[in-house]
């Protein structure tokens, strides 16, 4: 498996450093932020490969973050919506705005694993040729 650097954005700091915790136990390197702006700035130095971002941020929508991810970055991120919320529109508008895969809180190991499975960059390629 790829070793990624991830980047979790959470405003409960329990559920970013657990994630980290987690990634790093997988070998992958992880740096945890707690606001859109923090994610940002942290994007140019730490250029991540996978953003694991939460919808409800206390700056700014996480939704706007993974867009503005997504233009500074195209598809080199792979970037998940990771959120309590489970309406369809939030789901559907998540996948929109350029998320790759869309994590109901809590994330289980699981789920997580499914995630680092799906940003694989063949797994990522091939899919990018099946929807030319």
């Amino acid at each position: 498996m790829t070793k990624h650097r991830v980047l979790v954005v959470d405003d409960y700091p329990d559920a970013a450093e657990t994630a980290v915790v987690w990634f790093a136990l997988q070998g992958h390197d992880c740096r945890a932020v707690h606001t859109a702006k923090q994610a940002l700035d942290e994007s140019l130095s730490f250029v991540p490969t996978i953003a694991l971002i939460d919808i409800g941020l206390p700056d700014r929508n996480g939704l706007d973050l993974a867009s503005d991810l997504r233009g500074r970055f195209g598809t080199d991120l792979f970037i998940a919506a990771f959120t309590a919320w489970t309406q369809p529109d939030v789901a559907r508008r998540a996948f929109e705005v350029g998320c790759d895969h869309y994590i109901v809180k809590p994330a289980s190991p699981s789920k997580l694993h499914l995630m680092l499975w799906l940003a694989e960059p063949s797994r990522r390629a091939a899919r990018t040729q099946l929807s030319s």
